[in-house]
């Protein structure tokens, strides 16, 4: 499952990526994107790019293409 399939005050939690580039996911991970992490879905802007999640304690901007990388699971 994807971000995309979620509706907005949906609760899930990162499963794996699916970047293959080392780097990206390195990315994903300093902005607190690791596997088992917690996120609600705040906002999905109306042509779907960005992405806006609440992680912890902050909320988080994702563009599609970043959001696309993580597979999800619904909590």
């Amino acid at each position: 499952m994807r971000i995309k399939d979620l509706e907005v005050g949906q609760k899930a939690k990162v499963v794996r990526y699916t970047a293959a580039d080392k780097n990206y996911r390195q990315k994903l991970l300093r902005m607190g994107l690791v596997k088992g992490v917690s996120f609600e879905l705040i906002r999905i802007a109306p042509l779907g790019d960005p992405v806006e999640i609440r992680l912890k304690d902050f909320n988080l901007s994702l563009r599609k293409d970043e959001a696309d990388t993580l597979e999800i699971e619904v909590i």
